[in-house]
């Protein structure tokens, strides 16, 4: 089985942004997985993108690659939180608020899927209701009471 990765570092966004978009991905077929990155919404997919590609270009130099970029998914994908840069903005009646430009580590592995392994599930179905016998109920104490015959003071 053939693995293969790529690493983008510095990236100027926060892990935790870049962890939502990874997290779309994980597990995918690659072509999935760059669909999905292509009409996501979020700026950061661009650079996943790239580094997703790259991955894919890894694997495809290795010795031993079946040649078919299909079989490949992404195995891993993540997000280190890389060094911040600190910066300081003016703020009222001459103080100053810190301001921290978070960077990211990005990580993308790819394996290649073995058909053998990948069986078919079986589906689980549902147990016929008409077999399976309904639970009895409970009372509440206001419906004992009632079945009961109502006070007990009524009663005497």
């Amino acid at each position: 089985m053939i693995e293969a990765q790529a690493t983008a570092k510095y990236v100027r966004t926060s892990a935790q942004k870049a962890g939502l978009v990874l997290e779309l991905i994980r597990g995918r077929a690659v072509n999935q997985a760059l669909a999905t990155l292509r009409f996501s919404r979020k700026l950061i997919a661009r650079d996943i993108e790239k580094v997703l590609r790259s991955a894919i270009a890894n694997a495809q130099q290795k010795p031993g690659f079946g040649g078919d970029v299909e079989n490949l998914f992404v195995s891993a994908c993540y997000a280190g939180q890389g060094p911040s840069q600190k910066r300081v903005r003016p703020a009222p009646m001459g103080r100053a608020y810190r301001v921290v430009k978070r960077t990211a580590h990005l990580t993308v592995k790819v394996a290649e899927r073995a058909e053998a392994a990948t069986p078919a599930r079986a589906r689980r179905t549902k147990p016929d209701a008409a077999a399976a016998p309904a639970p009895a109920k409970t009372r509440t104490r206001k419906a004992a009471k009632k079945a009961a015959g109502g006070d007990a003071a009524a009663q005497e």
